[in-house]
């Protein structure tokens, strides 16, 4: 596959299906259709699809902001997956094992599955790429990951920003580098695919960490240290699951865990203010009209740290405020009273 960029005169575009016209389905597309590909934008509701298709808008999420031409929406999944090189993922994490069962015989047996979501799967504990090998059969050379601090609010207005592409087989890296890189979206290749899915997964935990803290009125000396203990416990997670160290320094690392953690364009950090401001979740919930990753995998990934005998205090406390309903300052008050101990990931 080749890099064609967009560049006039080039006979060949690259055709990727997106599956989910949420806001980060959506920004990736553009990015795509920037980059020269020729893209198919799935979405489950028609009125949607039908207003990307004569507007070029997407009115429940960018309203204000005309899409490329070079992308067509569609509720057949058929028409989307036909001929595709990529087939991009982006729908809800706990969501993918049912969508994904009624698209994998729509799929070309080529077909590179690309995963944008970033959470664990309840229940099974799986990373999204484990759930994509397990209901499609795809073997670790067609399976990819997009992860890196990508607020899909500052994307779709081209502000720059990289991005970390990895699958464990670095020429199809290379070819879905290709197929994104633009003018303002840089990717960086890498091999390491569970590496840059736990940072995914852990840094929306994290991230109502952060939140709730703000929301509990405190300052910059608990987020920082939310953020930087955050890391240690992804890091340690990682490690524990056979990641690349250096991954967690990266985009995919502590790039996309700043990103949300400071962030008012932060789903999670959002969430979790309300949290921190005496909210309960489901009033939270029901004022809440996009998905929060974190809410629902803070348990998975809780219950992954356990399983692979990992402490992860932070990770922990998330779970007891969000699902457990335990007061936000009471967590606080057992976090800052565990034992002291040396600085070690």
């Amino acid at each position: 596959m080749e890099d064609h960029g967009g560049e006039a005169g080039n006979p060949v575009r690259t055709r990727v299906a997106v599956f989910g016209a949420g806001s980060w389905g959506t920004a990736f597309a553009m990015v795509l259709a920037d980059a020269g590909c020729d893209v198919t934008l799935w979405g489950r509701r028609p009125e949607v699809v039908d207003a990307i298709n004569t507007t070029r808008v997407n009115p429940d999420y960018f309203p204000d902001f005309v899409l490329p031409d070079g992308i067509t929406a569609t509720t057949d999944a058929r028409r989307a997956a036909a001929g595709a090189a990529f087939a991009v993922l982006a729908v809800p994490s706990q969501t993918l094992r049912a969508n994904l069962g009624a698209w994998t015989s729509l799929l070309d047996r080529n077909t590179v599955l690309v995963s944008l979501m970033k959470g664990v799967e309840l229940g099974t504990t799986l990373l999204m790429s484990e759930v994509i090998a397990e209901v499609t059969g795809a073997g670790p050379d067609r399976i990819a990951v997009v992860s890196g601090p990508n607020l899909a609010g500052e994307l779709i207005h081209r502000q720059p920003a990289a991005c970390v592409v990895a699958c464990r087989d670095e020429a199809v890296a290379r070819q879905l580098q290709a197929a994104c890189h633009t003018a303002y979206y840089r990717p960086y290749t890498n091999v390491d695919v569970v590496g840059c899915e736990i940072g995914g997964a852990v840094k929306n935990v994290i991230g109502l960490a952060v939140g709730i803290a703000d929301g509990l009125g405190l300052g910059d000396n608990t987020k920082a240290s939310l953020i930087t203990r955050g890391l240690a416990e992804t890091a340690r997670l990682g490690l524990a699951m056979g990641a690349d160290p250096r991954t967690f320094a990266g985009l995919a690392g502590m790039g996309d865990l700043v990103a949300t953690a400071c962030s008012p364009l932060s789903r999670n950090t959002s969430f979790g203010a309300s949290l921190g401001r005496g909210m309960t979740l489901a009033q939270t919930v029901a004022t809440t009209h996009r998905t929060a990753e974190g809410v629902t995998s803070c348990r998975s990934v809780r219950d992954l740290a356990r399983r692979h005998g990992v402490a992860m205090p932070v990770t922990e406390a998330v779970v007891d405020i969000v699902h457990g309903g335990k007061p936000p300052r009471l967590a606080v008050k057992e976090l800052m009273a565990r034992s002291a101990k040396p600085e070690r990931v």
